[in-house]
């Protein structure tokens, strides 16, 4: 860099105006403003510290652009300023180390007021590699004020970054609106000590933020979190628990908690997979389905990549909706539920499980809670299955509807077998409540690897049956009290599949829709996704194709749908019933900042969800209408006196 360009850099200071606020750039002088950041590499004698060696974090603010910053750790690394006082930022801009542009691909830029940045929230993301020997810029759209700011490089690339600058005036600003990286809400989580979770069963503390609705929306709360999942937890992109320390319920979910999951696709590549099941499960009127939406989710000043926020599954109001028991809960009525149990593969690995008598099937006890249920409750609940269990045994009379909702057993079914789900019997949730002789099914849950995403189940509709006689089981004594229940329960299963292609709930087109309206949700936050975790041309988990493009891999799932409801509909035999609902020709599509239904004949009832099932609109319609709704993902469903009814997806902007 010649004298000329230092010197310019170096004297001039740059003013511009931001609503009204002078907005300058904001120079370190050692004083007021002050250089901070992570050391390259220290030399220590008797503790003590005797020198630290090059490439230190004042090289980005020197105006050299052939200095930089470098950092001994590979990841977790940075460099940034303490402005001595809480500044509005309203710009930031960097120039890469020369040659090495492209290790600022996902470095993100932070604003905190603890100097631990705890607290901190993202200011932007590079996303683009940028030239050599020049500042790129980019604008901050965050009302916040912050002391402390950084750049906090990608993952395992030591920083490496040769200027940086921050540009802003002096104000305590407000929370009216923060920087929300992509249209999607991001989940910001900062541990004590900037700890690594390496851990299923330890949990480390820290803090979490969300930011969304267009970062009008933003809530924060101590947390602890752990690792969680099986095969999932083995995977370079990590999934968690979190629990947060007050009850809440982040980003409108319906239930308040304090345990949450953070659901991490790997295996996915479309990202949606479990998305588009909770959609079809909600359709299928299931009772409860889990809330969840995708997210942004960055760490410790690192981006992570797009997960899916949902609820945790456990008893309480707007989940599992059955009384939760507590330790005098042993006799009587009281001794009868509610009771949370998963048939699961996994269940060795637990600490409270057992096996059924009959069959040797791995049963998980949810809740109560290993900590909270007593020998009485234990010894109920297990002798409870294996009373239901015998009774799938039992040829005549069937004995199994006395111990079993086949309503929610069916469903259930239907859902795993329309999402040809390998998984569906190798993980069942099911629950018992008070002064109720039947266990329902569900909630579902883990679909990573359906809608055509099974190297051991590919090509799916090309086989003759169901899905659940080719896929995984836990063992073969699962398998069999299945398919008992199964071969006795056809009649329901063809009677609750034609009253849901009748009301028009489950279409190829409307869920092809579905998929393509959540697929435009994610498009930025999955582009980011692939640069972050760079799979799309890798087999992983169990894909049995590659196909090297995000669109590629949405296409599997847009036509196996396509097929997948024609093939259950040959299986089943299942003819259409033409109904009033369906033959008025109703329209719904989103417009600016809402929904409009339209071509509407005769008196309908609308209401619109969100896509944690939340009712924000119920109203008559007796012609066409517009319905004003946030930005996002909307659900709706148009029902007639007669019971006829249609639902819809759009994506509102």
């Amino acid at each position: 860099m010649n004298k000329v360009k230092v010197t310019f850099f170096i004297c001039t200071v740059f003013v511009f105006s931001v609503f009204g606020q002078e907005s300058v750039q904001l120079i370190p002088d050692g004083e007021m403003i002050k250089i901070i950041g992570t050391r390259y590499s220290v030399n220590y004698e008797n503790n003590n510290v005797i020198s630290e060696t090059v490439n230190a974090g004042k090289n980005v603010f020197d105006g050299d652009f052939n200095t930089f910053f470098a950092s001994y750790e590979s990841s977790y690394t940075w460099v940034g300023l303490d402005l001595g006082e809480k500044h509005v930022i309203t710009r930031v801009a960097f120039c890469p180390r020369e040659k090495w542009g492209n290790r600022l691909m996902l470095g993100v830029m932070e604003g905190a007021n603890s100097p631990d940045f705890g607290d901190a929230v993202p200011l932007g993301i590079i996303t683009e590699t940028p030239p050599d020997n020049v500042m790129t810029g980019r604008s901050v759209d965050n009302s916040r004020g912050f002391r402390y700011v950084r750049y906090v490089g990608p993952n395992n690339v030591r920083c490496n970054i040769a200027e940086l600058a921050f540009y802003g005036y002096p104000s305590e600003g407000d929370d009216s609106k923060l920087t929300q990286i992509a249209n999607i809400p991001d989940v910001i989580i900062h541990t004590v000590g900037n700890k690594e979770v390496t851990s299923k069963e330890d949990y480390i503390r820290g803090i979490v933020s969300f930011v969304s609705e267009d970062g009008t929306l933003f809530y924060s709360d101590s947390l602890e979190i752990r690792g969680r999942g099986n095969a999932s937890w083995n995977f370079p992109k990590k999934p968690y628990r979190l629990k947060l320390y007050n009850s809440a319920s982040p980003l409108g979910f319906p239930a308040k908690a304090k345990n949450w999951t953070l659901i991490n696709n790997y295996g996915d590549k479309t990202l949606l997979r479990n998305l588009l099941a909770f959609d079809i499960s909600r359709r299928f009127e299931m009772p409860y389905t889990p809330a969840g939406r995708p997210v942004n989710v960055y760490f410790n000043g690192e981006y992570k990549g797009c997960y899916q926020f949902c609820d945790h599954i456990d008893v309480r109001k707007n989940r599992v909706d059955i009384d939760e028991m507590d330790e005098e809960d042993n006799s009587g009525e009281n001794l009868t539920g509610g009771y949370l149990v998963e048939v699961d593969a996994y269940a060795y690995s637990e600490k409270l499980m057992f096996e059924s008598k009959r069959n040797k099937i791995p049963v998980t006890i949810k809740s109560p809670d290993d900590d909270v249920i007593t020998p009485e409750q234990k010894t109920y609940i297990i002798d409870y299955f294996n009373t239901l269990e015998n009774s799938a045994y039992i040829t005549f009379p069937y004995t199994y509807v006395d111990y079993l909702d086949i309503q929610t057993f069916v469903r259930h079914f239907l859902i795993g077998e329309l999402a040809g789900n390998t998984d569906t019997y190798w993980s069942v949730y099911m629950y018992k409540p008070r002064g109720n002789n039947r266990f329902y099914v569900g909630p579902v849950w883990d679909f990573d690897i359906a809608f055509e995403n099974d190297n051991r189940t590919y090509p799916i509709n090309n086989k003759r049956d169901w899905v659940y006689t080719v896929g995984s089981f836990p063992n073969g004594g699962t398998a069999d009290f299945i398919h008992r229940i199964i071969t006795n329960v056809q009649p329901e299963i063809t009677a609750l599949w034609k009253k849901y292609r009748d009301s028009g709930a489950i279409t190829a087109e409307n869920l092809v829709q579905t998929v393509d309206d959540y697929a435009a949700e994610i498009d930025a936050s999955q582009r980011l996704n692939f640069l972050r975790w760079d799979i799309l041309n890798s087999l992983v988990h169990q894909n049995f194709q590659a196909l090297g493009s995000y669109d590629a891999e949405v296409d599997v799932v847009r036509k196996f749908i396509e097929e997948r409801v024609g093939w259950i509909d040959q299986k089943l035999g299942y003819i259409p019933t033409q109904n009033e609902a369906v033959s008025q020709g109703i329209i719904v599509s989103a417009i600016h900042s809402g929904i409009r239904v339209e071509k509407v004949e005769r008196p309908v009832l609308v209401e619109v969800f969100d896509v944690t099932g939340r009712k924000i609109f119920s109203g008559k319609a007796n012609g066409d209408i517009n319905i004003p709704v946030s930005r996002g993902v909307a659900i709706v469903q148009v029902s007639e006196e007669n019971g006829n009814r249609r639902v819809f997806k759009c994506l509102v902007q």
